[in-house]
């Protein structure tokens, strides 16, 4: 990004992946808006996923944006349901508001609630429909209340995070470690997005991404699948912090667009290890 200040959008930044990189934006000299629906610690909502003894996890918008400031950042924190699409409108409009400006924004929230993983002879259709609306049609809604703004500028970046559950089957059943339908339903759907917006604005300066985080020890991993679940086992697990390393490099990388035009999600763990060993390689 060209802009001397500029401005990362990340949703869901609450916990996980969302509060890590939108921390590491901030130390990188970056300006950060940030929304969740959980504003406070010990929030107690509607469809929430909790740990399996019931209790709550742990992170809030507020202990996000705190610790933004304390790091020294900017930040301007706004709450957001991706539920409420009036929500999300009044989130996007106060951004841009607050900051005159969007340079990359990182559709990162996830409807969490644990119907998204029932087996099929549990999942309701309404909870099919709740899951499609959180994953699918509020990222997408957020995008298409963005991207006017990206196309005035000129540029801009927009990273949809999605999960090898769009792509792939479940190795195992949800109630064993995988997952379910509707979660898997739902980012293969959401995976879409980027080639759409890739290819109507090519040549008008906006790029867009689809990304597989790949297991990430966040909490809502942990209260799903456990600290040592068959997909940590299977496929490892990284930390939050390295996945918004990866994003950060998605969003400034000269050389990352290029990658917007294979048809398939870029896997940020193995981009991680390519990256690593390009480092140490000699000069």
């Amino acid at each position: 990004m060209t802009h001397p200040s500029p401005v990362v959008f990340i949703t869901g930044a609450s916990r996980g992946i969302g509060a890590a990189t939108a921390l590491h934006f901030a130390r990188q000299g970056w300006q950060v808006a940030c929304t969740a629906r959980t504003l406070h610690e010990g929030a107690q909502l509607q469809h929430q996923l909790r740990r399996p003894d019931g209790q709550l996890l742990s992170g809030s918008l507020a202990s996000t944006a705190t610790a933004i400031e304390e790091a020294g950042g900017t930040v301007f924190a706004h709450g957001m349901d991706l539920m409420d699409l009036a929500s999300i409108d009044a989130a996007a409009d106060a951004v841009l508001a607050h900051f005159g400006r969007v340079d990359v924004l990182i559709n990162n929230a996830v409807y969490q609630d644990r119907e998204v993983n029932h087996l099929l002879p549990e999942l309701q259709p309404e909870a099919l429909a709740r899951a499609l609306h959180g994953n699918v049609v509020a990222p997408f809604h957020l995008a298409q209340r963005v991207l006017p703004a990206l196309l005035a500028q000129g540029d801009g970046r927009i990273v949809n995070v999605c999960s090898a559950a769009g792509q792939f089957n479940p190795p195992v059943p949800a109630d064993q470690g995988g997952w379910g339908f509707a979660y898997g339903a739902s980012k293969a759907a959401i995976a879409r997005l980027a080639g759409c917006i890739n290819t109507e604005y090519r040549g008008r300066g906006i790029c867009a991404f689809s990304v597989n985080p790949g297991v990430v020890g966040t909490e809502a991993v942990r209260a799903t699948l456990g600290d040592d679940g068959v997909l940590a086992q299977r496929y490892g697990m990284a930390t939050p912090e390295e996945i918004a390393r990866a994003l950060f490099w998605l969003a400034t990388a000269e050389e990352a667009p290029r990658l917007a035009r294979a048809p398939a999600m870029i896997d940020l763990q193995p981009l991680l290890e390519q990256q690593a060993k390009t480092a140490a390689a000699p000069a």
